[in-house]
Order: C-alpha cells, then structure tokens, then sequence
C-alpha cells in the first residue's frame, strides 16, 4: 500500500513544482534581451501624483517633504480614507506652508474608510471627470524616493507603447526569506517585462497613462489595485513594465508574523486577480502575456492546493508505515529518499519562516513559505472572509518616523 501515497505525493509534487522550472528557464532567456529605455525623451505628458492616505499622521509631513524634493514638477491628488488621526490636519497645514511645492494640489476626503482599492478608484474618477490627459503616478505614504525616480519613470512613456512602469522595493529591516522572496519575484518581473509585460507592479511607486486604465476596471472588493491596473493595461493593449533602475525605499514589517500577515493578504488580492482574467489565459491574441498570466495563475492559485495533496499523501504514507512496518526492498528505497526530500523541504521551509537564511535550501524555503502564505490566502477566500482592508503595520511608520530626512 505505501507506493500508491508515494506515487501520488511524487506526481503531485511534479505538477506542482515543473511550471516554476519552466517559467524560471524561461525568464532567464527573456531577461538577456533586456529593455530598451527611450534616449533623450521629449514632450512628455503631465504628470498627477496620487497619493492614498489613511492615519498617516506620522509621516505625512516626511512624505509631503519627499515627493516636494523630486526632481520634477507635477500635481499632487491626495485621497483620504477617513483618517481619524491628524493626518489631514497635519497635510493641510503643510501644503498651506509650502504652497510653490507642487503646480496644484486637490485633497479628497472620504466619509468613511472602503479599503485602498475604493479610495483609488474614486480617485481616478474625479481625475477622469476633469478630463486629465496625463501620467498618473501611485505611491504609498511610507515609500520614500530618490529625486530622479519620477523622471526615470516618466521618460518611459516617449514609447508610446509602454502604458505603466514600477519601480523596484529597497526594503529596509526585512528578514533574509523576506529578501529572498524580493529578490525571486524581481527577477520574474524583469524577464516578463523584456518578454512582453509583467502582470504585477509594485503600488508603492508605479505610473501608468491615464488613458490606458479606467477606473471601472478596479474591482473595490480586492486588494492588489496596483496589479489590477498592471494586467488591465496590458489587456488594454499596451505594455506592463517593471523598472530595476528606478526604486523607492521603504521598511518591512519588524517580524515573520507581520511580514507574513502582509503576504497573505497580497497572495489573496493576486488570486482574486488572476481568477478574475481567467478568460485571459488562452487569449492567443495576447500573445506571450497569455502564457504568462497562465503560468502565475498556476504558481498563485494551483501549485499551492497541490502541494497540500502532496503533503497530504506522504502524511498517508507515514501512517501506513507506522502500522503496518517499514516495507522491504524497492519499496523501503523509494520510502527512504522520499523521506530525506521530505525532511530537506521542512527544514528549509522551518529555517525561512524564522528567517534563517542558508545557502542552498533560502531558495526552495522562500518556495515553500510562498506557498503556504497562498494556501493560508484561499482558507481566507473559502471562508468568506476578504482581506482588502487591513490595519497598518504600524511598527514601519514609527521606524521611519524617527529617522532622519
């Protein structure tokens, strides 16, 4: 009886595990051709930066200082979820004292707090309803950056083939896994924009055309609005891309529970996605990003239900062998190695989530930890229970309220 679980869990495992070789020999060959960035950019459009805030009163001010910093003029949008602190306060009064910061500044407020995901989509309508023909440019309250990163971003958009640019996250205070769990999905995102376009942007800096994205597109009872409008402008018929050159800076939550409350909610906001385009999968007309939102709906929404079957059968096969006794022979090798495999993926699956970090097995660890974060995000969904509201991190705004402009 112990070869029919050992077979499944290794059938299980394959089917799991292939398309994530697949994908990643493929980005490898995808990230070479490398992307052409536009040469001396010229008559560039607007640019409006929105900026969502909720309880960002201890920040705001740094925030505000940032963005006056960069080297670029533009308008600022502030929208409001309803901040019962003094952020609106504190935003006011700032903008009162430095009114030559930016060329105009609107500031939305809300009645009441309806999750990230609401707040820019009302956002994007007011700038839909004034007629705004520009670059809309999405940054989170505690993302600080660099005085060239709008300037990098927005020269992109002299190819007027390109609809949305991301920067990349220079994360501060993050664990080894959660570094390694950067650095992987980094890496896919670079191959995928080389190849065509990448699905997921990072929303703490990201800009898109305001032409190429409508805000009926946002579905509000979801998270992951940044990756909502980088799959939308694709499928609008432009390109997706995420820029290495160009970061932001910001902290990650002080400990593993924090940072993995932070990944379950993201992973579900993803799945939500990718279920929503399903049709999308096989559109030919897509081209290439067909394959690729194929390939991350595996790694998001399958790869994690069968790896639970896998863990699943070789539970079943420890207990048939604790009753019926160690089989002999063949069957005693296959049980052997499988036992050494299974005990070489929870030792790095162990090490990764108290953020250990060990050459060779950080790798497969940030695999596994993934996957468990996404199998923990459908126990969400199948439970009712939606994750597009959330409280902040607030260990990450008081580390960077202390430190220095």
């Amino acid at each position: 009886m112990v070869w029919i679980p050992a077979l499944v869990e290794i059938g299980l495992g394959i089917a799991a595990f292939t398309p994530f070789l697949v994908h990643r020999l493929s980005v490898g060959r995808w990230r070479k051709k490398g992307m052409e960035y536009p040469t001396n950019p010229t008559n560039l459009p607007a640019l409006t930066v929105l900026l969502p805030v909720w309880n960002e009163g201890l920040i705001i001010e740094k925030k505000l200082n940032n963005l006056a910093q960069q080297n670029l003029r533009f308008s600022l949008l502030v929208i409001d979820s309803a901040s019962t602190d003094d952020t609106v306060k504190l935003l006011n009064t700032w903008i009162q004292k430095n009114p030559d910061a930016f060329d105009a500044v609107h500031v939305m407020e809300m009645n009441e707090r309806m999750g990230k995901t609401e707040a820019v989509r009302q956002a994007l309508q007011y700038l839909e309803q004034e007629e705004f023909d520009g670059c809309i440019c999405m940054t989170d309250a505690d993302a600080m950056l660099p005085q060239d990163t709008l300037v990098r971003l927005k020269g992109w958009f002299a190819n007027p083939t390109v609809g949305a640019v991301g920067a990349r996250a220079m994360r501060h205070q993050s664990l080894a896994s959660e570094r390694s769990h950067r650095s992987m999905f980094e890496l896919l995102r670079e191959g995928e924009s080389a190849r065509d376009s990448t699905p997921f942007l990072e929303g703490s800096c990201m800009m898109w055309r305001s032409t190429a994205f409508n805000s009926k597109q946002l579905n509000t009872r979801s998270n992951a609005d940044d990756a909502q409008i980088a799959t939308g402008v694709r499928l609008n018929g432009f390109r997706s891309l995420h820029d290495s050159t160009a970061y932001f800076e910001d902290r990650a939550p002080s400990t593993p529970e924090g940072q993995r409350r932070q990944k379950i909610r993201r992973g579900q906001g993803l799945q939500r996605l990718l279920m929503h385009h399903r049709t999308s999968w096989f559109d030919r007309r897509l081209g290439t990003f067909a394959s690729i939102l194929r390939r991350e709906a595996h790694f998001h929404l399958f790869a994690p239900l069968l790896l639970f079957g896998a863990g699943t059968a070789a539970v079943l096969r420890w207990g048939i062998v604790s009753i019926a006794g160690m089989p002999n022979g063949s069957l005693a090798a296959l049980h052997g190695s499988l036992a050494l495999v299974e005990l070489g993926c929870l030792t790095a699956w162990l090490l990764d989530r108290q953020g250990i970090r060990i050459p060779l097995l950080g790798s497969i660890g940030s695999v596994f930890s993934g996957m468990e974060h996404l199998l923990a995000a459908h126990w969400h969904s199948l439970r009712g229970r939606s994750l597009h509201m959330w409280e902040q991190h607030s260990d990450t705004r008081q580390a960077l309220a202390e430190t220095r402009d």
